[in-house]
């Protein structure tokens, strides 16, 4: 980077802060939220939504929990003008959600802000105009005094229209670029705003900072957000807000530290959609929360369904590793990750613990609607038997020895792996049965019948190699007589070394499934399944797998 020396800080510590919030570690309470989809994070749209699309995510944004709403900018253009009247005409507002709208200090855009707002029983007028040194110089080429009489006149004049209004509004200023503006000047400037409207404790004032452009580490912001605390008249009646947009990728700290730091209320947008990289993703704020046992006051059970609304409507995918939302963020596709989730799985369901400590997932995914199989264990050619005999067992029923589960895990990573693709539950469970599940060539057993001595006896029908036959043998149990009688008969030798069964759990409870393995004279390992109503039967149907696979290979 050859420029560098171009670049120069634009922000302003705020010297004096006390730096109390630095001795707090989590956030004990939720903010107050609103959400600003609807008006920033719609303008950052390529197409913006229409009026149908807003009413649906408008009606979203209720269901989920958000009590403050802001709509748009009405004065700005018959779209914004025409959402904010059909949800008042309409009677499309709760008496429990308060919308916010948007305006600037010029009286004919403050007179067509009410107007919008009439017969609305709750809103939030939110004016603003730009404070920082950058704007002041550059854009409006005016003094600290005409920028503060610019914010007065709008204050007032905000006051004056509110006299008129039938239901509640509530008042809301914004110094813009509030990270690029001294703290002394933003608290100079807010003062002026906060002696005009005069709030009480039944008519506060929300003063909200936004970090329109984030020029900062958090900490430095944190620091001026404590320093409007400390020095803002009547902060007993005041709301403290942000607004943090996420230049420097740090939305979410800027955020979490504000709040640490004495702010009360958080606009942000679902998924962080907003100008440039985006504002503050609120799904990632309130789930952080979450997951310290801090109860957001947001109901985010459904994320599929919050997902698919949102990308439909504002055309805008969720990236797959975002926090909490994205496809991938529980998904583990390493086998050492894979095997740690599975074990604690286990762990959760032995000491039926009543609090969440799985390793790799900081929240329970089914908290959220997602699905362990299909979103937490994922397989490919990175994949290991933890996670493959996992899902094996979960969804289909299967409970794998450990040796045959490593096994069939070097078999799935290779398919996996020459394929160049993720494989599905179903897709997993398919090579499966075709490598172990009641195979039944070359060699197929018809019927077994069993004499009882001081070994057990063992007449076997079998098919092999295209003939019928009929071979006897004992051995120690009726398994190993089979087994005996097989092996005479195709000249082959091997030995049982394992055999495990258990009922199936998944699917008809009335089903036996069993696991043999066999070792060949070389001390070759080869592995069966077998499946059936009868537990002899099922043994049976596993050890000729085993016979079979064996015989393959040899071919």
């Amino acid at each position: 980077m050859k420029n560098v020396e171009k670049y120069t800080r634009q922000f302003f510590p705020a010297q004096g802060a006390s730096m109390k919030w630095t001795e707090k570690t989590y956030i004990d309470h939720a903010p107050d939220w609103c959400s600003v989809d609807l008006r920033d994070g719609n303008q950052a749209l390529i197409v913006p939504m229409s009026l149908e699309e807003k009413l649906e995510f408008f009606d979203m944004l209720v269901k989920i929990g958000f009590k403050e709403i802001e709509i748009g900018f009405p004065a700005a253009s018959e779209t914004e003008y025409d959402f904010c009247r059909t949800l008042i005409e309409n009677n499309l507002i709760p008496d429990d959600v308060t919308i916010q709208v948007l305006t600037q200090s010029r009286e004919h855009i403050i007179a067509k802000t009410f107007e919008a707002l009439r017969g609305c029983k709750n809103a939030i007028v939110h004016l603003y105009n730009s404070t920082s040194v950058a704007q002041r110089e550059q854009v409006f080429r005016k003094d600290k005094k005409e920028i503060i009489d610019i914010a007065v006149s709008g204050a007032v004049l905000c006051a004056k229209y509110r006299e008129n209004h039938v239901g509640n509004i509530k008042f809301e200023y914004s110094p813009e670029s509030f990270t690029g503006t001294e703290p002394e000047f933003a608290v100079e400037i807010c003062n002026a705003v906060i002696d005009v409207w005069k709030p009480t404790p039944e008519d506060k004032v929300i003063i909200n900072l936004p970090v329109t452009v984030q020029l900062s580490m958090p900490h430095v912001y944190a620091n001026q957000v404590e320093y409007m605390c400390e020095h803002l008249n009547n902060r007993e009646n005041l709301v403290i807000s942000l607004h943090p947009h996420n230049d420097r990728g740090c939305a979410v700290a800027d955020s979490e530290m504000g709040l640490l730091a004495g702010a009360d209320r958080i606009e942000g947008t679902l998924f962080g959609n907003g100008e440039r990289t985006g504002n503050v993703d609120i799904i990632t704020l309130a789930l952080n929360m979450y997951s310290q046992g801090v109860d957001p006051e947001l109901d985010l059970s459904d994320m599929p369904a919050i997902s698919e609304l949102y990308s439909r409507v504002t055309r805008m995918n969720v990236y797959e590793r975002q926090p909490y939302s994205g496809k991938l963020v529980f998904a583990a596709f390493s086998g050492s990750h894979q095997d740690a989730i599975a074990k604690g799985m286990k762990w959760r369901e032995e000491k039926k613990c009543d609090k969440w400590s799985v390793p790799y997932l900081p929240i329970d995914p089914t908290d959220i609607g997602r699905v362990y199989e299909a979103d937490v264990i994922r397989i490919n050619s990175q994949s290991g038997k933890g996670g493959i005999g996992y899902i094996l067992e979960t969804k289909f029923g299967y409970d794998l020895p450990k040796k045959m589960r490593e096994s069939f895990g070097y078999k799935v990573k290779s398919i996996s792996d020459h394929k160049h693709k993720e494989l599905l539950p179903d897709e997993i469970f398919e090579i499966f049965k075709a490598s172990y599940y009641n195979i039944e060539s070359p060699v197929k057993v018809c019927e077994a019948h069993f004499v009882q001595g001081e070994e057990i006896g063992a007449t076997v029908t079998l098919e092999y190699m295209g003939k019928k036959a009929s071979a006897t043998n004992s051995g120690n149990g009726r398994l190993d007589a089979v087994s005996s009688a097989i092996s005479s008969y195709i000249e082959t030798e091997y030995t049982i070394n394992t055999y495990s069964e258990h009922a199936l759990e998944v699917g008809s409870a009335s089903q036996a499934v069993s696991y043999v393995e066999i070792l060949a004279a070389d001390g070759k390992s080869f592995w069966g399944t077998g499946v059936d109503t009868d537990i002899i039967k099922s043994s049976i149907n596993a050890l000729v797998s085993a016979v079979n696979n064996m015989l393959r290979e040899e071919k």
